[in-house]
């Protein structure tokens, strides 16, 4: 994913409004809603005849909740809505769509809706080789790049709905979008602080597209996939210690013991060495002091974007100081990518958690899983 890779990971929707709750339940309802176990930063409450979709603080330090009003095709001539009450009202199911973030596409394509897909910024960084057939032929437009998506070109593919994502909810040209006539809703899904709740996110397409049992149930899947594997981690005695990340011109950025990476760390039974602290967002250490705790890790997850050994000795000779790359114990995901150059992990990672943690037990415990071949990490030579 993109946002993943380049720290982007980061839509202004016109007419915000502040928070006016509505008599609605946010949960599942007899209509049969999609109940929520993780997630959250989205909501969704059915009425009889439309359903509201509530998308919740979706970039750090927001206090938004913006709200959509989700009218199946049938019914859209049958009611009316007060607009002043919603950010837009969207006919479902959505038939062409422009996301912006390949994080969004695993929910596309597991909900079997990837061909609504009509127009994406940076197309080189998909990997997925169903959605990168339509892109050869032509059928997903180009958008330049993300921080400044043509808009000429999208203004022409006239799409239904643009999602996006913001680190902060100033963006012109969603402004602009909007403005147009398009609407945007803002994709919170990185900022979810666990696994699980970033890939029930696949309920918030499963909703756009009148999908929300298939979305439940790819859902269940994965989440059942992710805790039998974590059980089978928690039964084994050692846990050998991990040291992630890698330094950025004098700063060594790896993850918070409240992220996500660090919950996959601890869910596969290895003890990360930061698992204690507490920060939001990533970690800022010298050299010395991650050397000092981790010269002698067992283990090295994520070295940055590092492809081989031999990058990282030659990025800084002080690496090889840690017992990790001595012992050829470092693993990336960085080599597994699509045939134009996209990550794969950046991709789907989000999406399917329980291939990931399956990928780090493997790694933390090799006698496990003795027949799984991880889909993400290598051993780099």
């Amino acid at each position: 994913m993109k946002k993943s890779s380049l720290l982007l990971l980061f839509l202004i929707l016109v007419n915000c409004k502040e928070d006016k709750p509505l008599p609605l339940e946010s949960k599942t309802t007899e209509k049969g809603t999609t109940s929520l176990s993780y997630a959250e930063g989205f909501s969704i409450a059915n009425h009889p005849d439309f359903k509201v979709l509530e998308i919740k603080n979706p970039w750090p330090n927001s206090d938004k909740t913006f709200r959509y009003a989700l009218v199946s095709k049938e019914m859209a001539p049958k009611i009316t809505l007060n607009k002043d009450e919603f950010d837009a009202i969207l006919i479902t199911p959505i038939e062409k769509i422009v996301v912006t973030s390949t994080t969004h596409i695993p929910a596309m394509e597991l909900l079997n809706v990837q061909t609504t897909l009509i127009g994406f910024p940076d197309t080189n960084f998909v990997s997925s080789e169903k959605t990168r057939a339509l892109i050869d032929k032509g059928l997903v437009r180009e958008l330049g790049k993300n921080e400044s998506i043509n808009t000429e070109v999208l203004l022409e593919l006239r799409p239904e709905l643009v999602i996006g994502f913001g680190i902060d909810g100033n963006n012109k040209t969603f402004d602009n979008i909007q403005k147009a006539g398009i609407p945007v809703i803002f994709n919170g899904d990185w900022v979810e602080t666990s696994p699980l709740a970033k890939a029930e996110w696949i309920k918030f397409f499963g909703v756009l597209y009148n999908k929300e049992k298939k979305a439940d149930s790819i859902f269940k899947n994965i989440e059942t996939d992710y805790l039998e594997a974590k059980k089978i981690a928690q039964d084994v005695t050692q846990s050998p210690t991990i040291l992630s990340g890698a330094m950025y011109k004098d700063i060594w950025y790896l993850p918070s013991g409240t992220s996500s990476e660090a919950i996959l760390l601890k869910d596969a039974n290895a003890t990360y060495l930061w698992s204690d602290t507490t920060d939001k967002g990533s970690l800022s250490l010298n050299f010395e002091v991650v050397f000092d705790k981790a010269k002698d890790a067992e283990i090295w997850i994520s070295p940055s974007y590092y492809s081989s050994l031999e990058a990282i000795e030659k990025a800084n000779p002080h690496y090889t100081r840690f017992k990790a790359f001595q012992n050829k114990a470092v693993y990336s995901f960085v080599n597994t990518t699509g045939k134009t150059g996209g990550v794969t992990y950046f991709e789907m990672g989000m999406a399917r958690p329980d291939l990931v943690l399956k990928d780090l037990i493997k790694i933390a415990h090799p006698e496990l899983l003795s027949d799984y071949e991880p889909h993400f990490f290598e051993r780099l030579k």
